[in-house]
């Protein structure tokens, strides 16, 4: 076996592919732009960066199925969350990591991995021969993007990502700010602590809204049309839905006490999550914004605590692209017009870092089979990646195809189960119990 399997992009999704090919036995190319060619949103040459937010979201792998992917992920040796776990830092039931140390970790362990090599060039077009697998992520190049609509003959669907800021620890107030995780979630005293908040009263929050409502926007470039991703909105989008969607949101005040003012019920919170392991460094949790520069430092500067913040990072907005999967792929993951060409990662249109990584790993161990000459058998439905590889191959409708998560919708009921929220914790345990068997069970056949 001389077939050497080609990666295009070492986000999440190309850096799982590569590792899981790897080690199934095959030679890799990882062909990544950065740093020679930069994006708006990255900062390193690093694969793996982080560029919008440092958690995977929920590691609870009973009752949530993003954990359930992660324990997915673990149980086959994946790279991503292996590396997460290495740089995790508290965020009460989340799982969160220093991104700079998570990063470097996985960029060293790829490079010093005898079967895979690392190219720092551009690849603008969609090969002929040879196996290939395209995870350029969400900010797939222009030229590249160019040759994927050509040879798919489709408008590129397209929506839009924010990024939230990053503000300096040493810069917060915490006469105003306090520590705790919402409802004191977490196993130990460091989990429990692991959120900062700030308290707004009624008049605070009216007055932030109505600076959010005012603030000037980035504007789009001709052309473009403001379509978003639900699970990433701006802040100030939200804000034009309601004036209490941010209440309810990710300003929402339940499950926290004041300390300074334990008598008190906040109206609103922001919370603010650690994003290095020094706790130098907090970001502000679900407050993506397209608002320009100079307006995020006065209105972030209203919020009780941060009045004198220094900022790391601004906060910022870019362009997402993404394939109409279900007409496109067949169920490994192949472009139907050029079956040697797998697609990976955010661009097959399946939303989050955990999602990206997990169908890389699908796509890295398929193509890796293959190129083996090895047949593994099909990805079990009722699995969390069984559920998001059906979902974007052929589930979902392709009229109305939008980035999706992870979610328990997606998988496919239990019988004689009840519906409805009371039944819910019973449901989605039976979901996640049925997942692991299948899954364990897929892997000991590969």
């Amino acid at each position: 076996m001389t077939q050497v399997l080609h990666i295009v992009g070492g986000g999440m999704a190309g850096s799982e592919a590569a590792w899981q090919a790897a080690e199934m036995g095959v030679d890799v190319v990882i062909h990544e732009m950065r740093p020679n060619v930069g994006t708006f949103a990255h900062q390193t040459g690093n694969l793996a960066e982080m560029v919008c937010s440092n958690s995977f979201r929920s590691d609870d792998d009973e009752q949530n199925a993003v954990g359930l992917l992660h324990w997915e992920m673990r149980s086959a040796n994946g790279l991503i969350m292996t590396t997460a776990d290495a740089h995790r830092l508290p965020a009460g039931g989340a799982l969160a990591v220093d991104r700079d140390l998570f990063a470097e970790d996985v960029t060293a362990r790829l490079r010093a991995h005898p079967r895979v090599t690392v190219t720092d060039e551009e690849v603008s077009s969609l090969p002929d021969d040879g196996q290939w697998i395209f995870a350029t992520g969400p900010l797939t190049s222009p030229a590249l993007g160019q040759a994927i609509q050509v040879e798919t003959g489709a408008e590129a669907l397209a929506f839009f990502d924010a990024i939230a800021p990053i503000v300096y620890a040493d810069s917060i107030d915490m006469s105003q700010a306090w520590m705790q995780s919402r409802y004191d979630k977490g196993e130990t005293e460091e989990e429990r602590t692991a959120y900062l908040n700030c308290p707004m009263d009624r008049d605070q929050y009216e007055a932030f809204i109505d600076a959010l409502l005012a603030a000037d926007k980035a504007e789009f470039h001709e052309g473009e049309t403001a379509g978003y991703f639900d699970g990433c909105l701006p802040i100030e989008v939200m804000s034009e839905r309601g004036r209490e969607t941010l209440r309810h949101g990710p300003m929402k005040p339940v499950g926290l006490t004041n300390p300074h003012q334990p008598d008190v019920k906040a109206h609103a919170v922001v919370q603010l999550r650690r994003d290095n392991a020094l706790g130098t460094l907090f970001n502000i949790v679900g407050f993506q914004t397209k608002m320009k520069y100079g307006a995020q430092t006065e209105v972030f500067r209203m919020i009780p605590g941060l009045e004198n913040a220094s900022f790391a990072r601004l906060g910022g907005i870019h362009r997402n692209t993404f394939i109409n999967s279900p007409t496109l792929l067949d169920a490994q993951m192949r472009l139907k017009s050029k079956p040697n060409i797998r697609f990976a990662g955010q661009i097959t249109g399946v939303e989050g870092y955990v999602e990206s990584a997990a169908m890389g790993l699908l796509a890295g161990r398929l193509a890796a089979a293959e190129i083996l000459g090895r047949e593994l058998p099909e990805v079990p439905q009722d699995s969390a990646m069984g559920a998001l590889i059906h979902h974007i191959t052929g589930g979902a409708e392709a009229k109305t195809f939008q980035p999706m998560n992870v979610n328990f919708g997606l998988f496919r009921p239990v019988e004689g189960l009840k519906g409805g929220r009371r039944g819910r914790k019973d449901r989605y345990k039976a979901y996640t119990d049925r997942a692991k068997a299948e899954w364990t069970n897929w892997l000991a056949q590969c």
